[in-house]
């Protein structure tokens, strides 16, 4: 990885902004299309979604809504691993790699009992760490496998994960000040 030129990682470092934005609007899209398709009119900002009645038409339509959005954050993140694996794709690397940071920080950072992970994982009774741990775990490895197949190193990668976190606290500060 030290090949790559100063202009390539300057492009990847700028990358990380807008994919976060976009990583958290996806997340936020899951919640908010599996709550319409079960009938729910909902409400979708920035870093929330919720039923506009304040409730949901069914009791267990919370944990649908709740296993939408980490469901759609694997599914972004399988979408940069697929466009890895078939282009070798350096451009698509902070796709996969934000998906881990942003679960990862929101689960340490966010109030863990606060996620949609202890969230599901305290409906289905299944014991507060176990969703946290496999999501971070499916997250974890198609991050490590997408940085092997690129061959992006553990020095990289820690300016990957300090550019990842920058842009993850801007899009909170954004929420923060504008209320969206």
């Amino acid at each position: 990885m030290s090949e790559m030129s100063k202009k390539t990682k300057a492009n990847l470092y700028l990358l990380f902004i807008p994919t976060v934005f976009c990583s958290y609007l996806f997340h936020e899209f899951g919640h908010w299309i599996v709550g319409e398709v079960l009938g729910n009119d909902m409400y979708y900002s920035l870093n929330y979604v919720w039923p506009e009645s304040g409730s949901y038409i069914a009791p267990d339509h919370n944990l649908y809504v709740s296993i939408g959005g980490p469901a759609f954050t694997i599914i972004l993140s399988l979408i940069g691993f697929i466009i890895i694996e078939l282009y070798d794709s350096l451009y698509a690397y902070p796709i996969v790699f934000s998906q881990f940071v942003i679960r990862f920080f929101s689960l340490a950072f966010g109030g863990f009992s606060n996620q949609d992970e202890a969230r599901i994982a305290n409906i289905l009774d299944v014991g507060t760490f176990i969703v946290p741990i496999i999501v971070l775990v499916i997250l974890l490895s198609l991050t490590i496998r997408s940085s092997i197949k690129l061959k992006i190193d553990l020095k990289t990668n820690c300016y990957f994960y300090a550019v990842a976190v920058f842009s993850q606290l801007i899009l909170i500060a954004t929420y923060e000040f504008f209320g969206i």
